[in-house]
């Protein structure tokens, strides 16, 4: 078969056993896409699930941005999901592995079959958000359509290694990102702590590109604190300390649950999506994960100042919507949060230990 222009071969596009109606309906659509005479910039990542954060926000309001302000470019969005589904806004979900542990992440095992999706988009640009199968697959889909492809390196995955294996791991993880970051036309970064970490791989010519907030969604209007102390059955009285997260290791959640422990009345910890499976903890205060953006900002505006542990943050755009909600942040003087909170906004602790 070939989609616009491009020879790729039903077979490479089958991520599932069979000739199945999903796989054929998504097919169907992204053929459409690819025989769209406008310039496609296509976005692939593995960093967007149904519970993730910072990258999807990005790469939601990206595409609502093209759409709006740039209708002479289409844009495709390619991820993992637990079906093949191409929907009407561009977003194209292949069915990939669920992660164990993963909080909804799912794993693509075939780079090949996933650059023969990204390929059949006819893309004039591809933009990978991760140094994993998408990310691979990504570089594969530019050879075949020759378009330059995009690295935005969105986290720190030597970092992360050693955090949760042992030391040992960061060395041959290090050396694999930077053999695939090396291959992109252009590398992106949030910060300049992860310019930095690139820079420390062997990756010259960064370009550093902060993640923007959107000012129409976290603004300090939302706030309602009445509607906030009723909710959580408080006293006008308590002083509410916010973070909203992934229950992940990195986040240092023991740490804030520590600190606001040690700080006692009127203190209380309020944890948006971040308490998933922690045992009740003295002033501490667990709200399920909230997917509507509007709703996490009203959380975070009606709170007294938002926290955060994690020092080896790669950016940290939440932190950024917590101050666009008017909130004081509270932080560690390390990673991507060093970079956007002073003394004029927040304060800033020398170490992710709850007595600091």
């Amino acid at each position: 078969m070939s989609l616009a222009g491009l020879e790729v071969q039903e077979g490479e596009l089958r991520l599932i056993p069979g000739w199945d109606e999903e796989v054929s309906d998504t097919l169907k659509a992204t053929k459409r896409a690819g025989e769209d005479e406008r310039p496609r910039f296509v976005d692939t990542t593995m960093l967007y699930a149904p519970k993730s954060g910072g990258v999807k926000r990005y790469l939601l309001s990206k595409k609502a941005w093209l759409e709006e302000n740039r209708p002479g470019v289409a844009h495709s969005l390619v991820v993992p999901g637990a079906h093949h589904k191409a929907g009407d806004d561009g977003i194209i979900q292949l069915h990939a592995t669920k992660l164990p542990f993963g909080d909804g992440y799912r794993w693509p095992t075939s780079v090949r079959r996933w650059a023969a999706w990204v390929a059949s988009l006819n893309p004039s640009l591809i933009e990978a958000g991760d140094p994993y199968t998408p990310g691979q697959g990504a570089l594969e889909a530019g050879q075949r359509a020759g378009c330059p492809v995009v690295g935005f390196c969105h986290s720190d995955p030597a970092g992360l290694a050693a955090l949760h294996f042992g030391e040992w791991a960061k060395k041959p993880v290090e050396k694999r990102w930077a053999r695939l970051f090396g291959q992109f036309d252009r590398v992106v970064s949030p910060s300049r702590y992860i310019a930095r970490r690139l820079e420390e791989a062997g990756i010259k010519d960064i370009v550093i590109q902060p993640l923007g907030v959107e000012i129409d969604t976290f603004r300090p209007d939302r706030r309602d604190r009445d509607w906030l102390l009723k909710k959580l059955d408080l006293p006008a009285s308590a002083r509410l300390l916010c973070f909203a997260g992934r229950p992940a290791r990195e986040k240092n959640i023991d740490v804030l649950i520590e600190a606001v422990q040690k700080l006692g009345d009127p203190y209380h910890l309020v944890l948006v999506g971040a308490g998933q499976g922690l045992p009740a903890e003295d002033r501490v205060i667990s709200l399920p994960y909230e997917a509507n953006p509007k709703a996490v900002a009203k959380i975070i505006a009606s709170c007294d100042a938002f926290v955060h542990a994690n020092d080896k943050e790669p950016f940290g755009l939440i932190v950024l919507e917590a101050m666009a909600c008017g909130r004081p942040v509270v932080g560690v003087d390390a990673g991507g949060v060093k970079e956007t909170v002073d003394n004029s906004v927040g304060q800033l602790a020398s170490a992710a230990e709850p007595g600091v």
